[in-house]
């Protein structure tokens, strides 16, 4: 996925931030689950490797355990005199909110949610235009015209992934089902893969024949279930169709990555800006995965249709909704 471009994106208070060279010392923070889920973690642990590669520059990071690290972690990398400091994920957003003002020369970067502070650049994905797009190979792939969607904490957020898939599912085949599954309320819903896998099996023995994950690490259980059914897996964040080379139809991938390599690169030059950024296809910011590994499971004509749907997207023309605008969803 190329590098959004963050000049061409719409950015509330666009202040250039105060990180000198000499003060630049970058630090990342994951979500529960840990760096190597294969899914999001994982993503932002990319985009600060490609950094290190690139410019040489180390950072540090830190892997929470449990909710009650996330305040003592901020604080401590911020006292220590590290900046920039990126956290990935939503469940940031409280602890943020309170220790952003105690360390104004501070920039902080949030990832997948925004916390209103001048001294804050919050990163948003459009997830529901993705997900509509891996919805519609869903629902083309399927033999059964039932389809399947895991998600993690049922939360606003993976109510875009929900809804977009559905929406997808039902541009491509109005008459197909759709069941739609959580595997818990707590946090550990994103790190239980042996639950994505019994909710996949019950799901296929339902009928369903392509299962859509936005789980986390949980979602390995989801994609290893399907590929042992003979059945298709979609992954999600990171392009996770290696994972069962023939039994993954698509990764609804999004720039996870490149949110992390680019607040890490716009420190170190001095470019860094605080302010909202919500990205989607239009800044190639989400998509689907189409490589060596699934390339024969995805033919000329699903490709047409949904890079046809893909461009009306852009355009306006097909408005996909976004589920945290009124937490409800039009397609069920």
């Amino acid at each position: 996925m190329k590098r959004i471009v963050l000049g061409l994106v719409a950015v509330t208070a666009m202040a250039t931030a105060a990180v000198a060279q000499e003060e630049f010392a970058p630090a990342l923070l994951y979500d529960l689950g840990g760096k190597f889920d294969k899914s999001f973690n994982e993503m932002a642990y990319m985009g600060a490797e490609r950094f290190k590669e690139e410019t040489g520059v180390e950072y540090v990071e830190f892997e929470i355990s449990n909710d009650a690290q996330r305040e003592q972690a901020l604080r401590r990398f911020a006292e220590r005199g590290r900046n920039p400091i990126v956290m990935a994920g939503f469940t940031w957003v409280e602890f943020l909110d309170k220790v952003a003002p105690d360390y104004p020369d501070v920039s902080f970067t949030i990832i997948d949610d925004r916390v209103d502070q001048p001294n804050v650049r919050s990163i948003t994905f459009k997830e529901q235009e993705g997900s509509y797009l891996v919805g519609m190979l869903a629902a083309m792939a399927s033999e059964t015209g039932t389809v399947g969607f895991v998600g993690g904490m049922q939360v606003p957020l993976i109510g875009k992934f929900e809804c977009g898939y559905v929406g997808g599912v039902k541009a491509a085949d109005p008459e197909a089902r759709v069941i739609r599954n959580y595997t818990g309320d707590t946090p550990a819903a994103w790190n239980d893969p042996t639950k994505g896998g019994e909710i996949t099996r019950t799901q296929i023995d339902q009928g369903a024949d392509v299962i859509y994950h936005a789980a986390g690490g949980t979602g390995v259980g989801v994609l290893q279930a399907a590929a042992d059914a003979g059945k298709l897996g979609i992954g999600v964040d990171s392009n996770q169709n290696y994972l069962h080379p023939g039994h993954v139809l698509t990764s609804m991938v999004k720039g996870v990555d490149v949110a992390v390599y680019n607040a890490f690169m716009d420190a170190m030059n001095g470019e860094f800006t605080y302010g909202a950024q919500d990205l989607g296809l239009a800044e190639d910011a989400v998509g689907y995965a189409v490589d060596e590994h699934n390339e024969d499971l995805i033919t000329e004509e699903m490709r047409t249709a949904v890079e046809e749907a893909k461009a009306d997207i852009i355009a306006g023309e097909i408005e996909v909704h976004n589920y945290l605008e009124d937490n409800s969803c039009p397609y069920w």
